[in-house]
């Protein structure tokens, strides 16, 4: 009878030290599956506060260039004088120089950040405003069709900043 207390003895210590290790493993994958899942969670979080923060540039400085598109609309109803509506013109075709580099930066910070839909949405948006201020230096050129031009080029940037908006909200949402 002694030996068998011994063999159940053993068996039940090696069974209890099995059953340790198999427990022990078994933590420790679990505790290296939840950090793998906690360091993906943080990257996409880093990804989507990334991206949130380029579509929101993207957004302001368009914005500031639609403003300006906006008091040149102004410019053809307000100011009578040729002469000074042309200066007017030329101040604002100036300002839009400035405005159109934080754009440009903007742009393709939001091109980098993706995804191709947004990045294709926000390209739209830079190739608009050149267009439509190509249309305004050719209305201070004395280009004859050119300011019903700029109002249509105006309407189609203003389109694709709308549709910048619809993409990014929809990507942000999806991520």
């Amino acid at each position: 009878m002694g030996d068998s207390a011994v063999w159940v003895a053993a068996l039940t210590g090696g069974t209890a030290v099995f059953a340790s290790w198999v427990t022990n493993l078994g933590n420790v994958r679990a505790a290296r599956v939840q950090a793998e899942a906690s360091v993906q969670a943080q990257h996409r979080e880093r990804v989507r506060e990334s991206r949130r923060a380029a579509y929101l540039e993207v957004m302001e400085h368009a914005h500031v260039i639609g403003e300006l598109y906006r008091r040149a609309m102004d410019a053809f109803h307000r100011i009578a004088d040729p002469d000074q509506q042309l200066t007017r013109l030329e101040e604002l075709r100036s300002e839009l120089r400035e405005a159109h580099d934080p754009l440009m930066h903007s742009v393709r910070v939001a091109v980098l950040e993706g995804p191709s839909l947004t990045a294709e949405a926000a390209q739209a948006v830079l190739d608009a405003a050149s267009r439509t201020n190509r249309c305004l230096w050719h209305i201070t050129c004395g280009d004859a069709d050119a300011r019903s031009r700029f109002g249509d080029a105006q309407t189609a940037y203003l389109r694709c900043l709308e549709r910048f908006v619809e993409v990014a909200r929809a990507s942000m949402e999806a991520s």
